[in-house]
């Protein structure tokens, strides 16, 4: 029988060396890593935007599921919709959960700005956690991560 590693432990005052074989150093290590899961799937799936549902009625473009987007998001519903309206630069207005948007976009075009919004307003820059909140000091917004706790300025005026 092959001993494989040397632990060595506190307790107390005193050191206690235990010796461990391979077998059992791999199981512990299988234990922890069980008891972890696979923070790597469950951090890139846990965040995920709701598919654009787009309606045109003539030149005007109806965002249905406008209201899933900012409670997703954790936002205020105004602040994303003057975002997309400053971007699309045309009006834009809310129809209870809908909102209208002179013109006609496409699907991807709100996805792709949505995805911009993430990015710039949503992520934080440290550790790309989904999980902010927007504080607003001295006419100067900041981005403030619920996850590391970094606090970086916002460049728009859209938070």
């Amino acid at each position: 029988m092959g001993f494989g590693f040397l632990n060595v432990t506190h307790i107390g005052s005193s050191l206690c060396c235990f010796l461990v074989t391979k077998a059992e150093y791999e199981n512990l290590l299988k234990r922890i890593q069980d008891k972890l899961g696979d923070t790597d799937k469950e951090s890139s799936t846990r965040f995920e935007l709701p598919v654009v549902d787009v309606m045109w009625e003539g030149q005007k473009t109806f965002l249905r599921n406008f209201s899933e987007f900012p409670k997703v998001l954790r936002r205020d519903p105004d602040k994303v919709l003057q975002y997309l309206s400053k971007e699309f630069a045309v009006p834009a207005e809310r129809l209870g959960d809908k909102a209208m948007f002179i013109g006609r976009r496409a699907p991807d075009d709100f996805t792709r700005l949505f995805q911009i919004y993430v990015k710039d307003y949503l992520e934080c820059t440290t550790c790309k956690s989904p999980d902010t909140k927007i504080l607003k000091e001295n006419r100067i917004s900041f981005l403030i991560c619920e996850a590391c706790g970094a606090k970086s300025t916002l460049k728009g005026k859209y938070a």
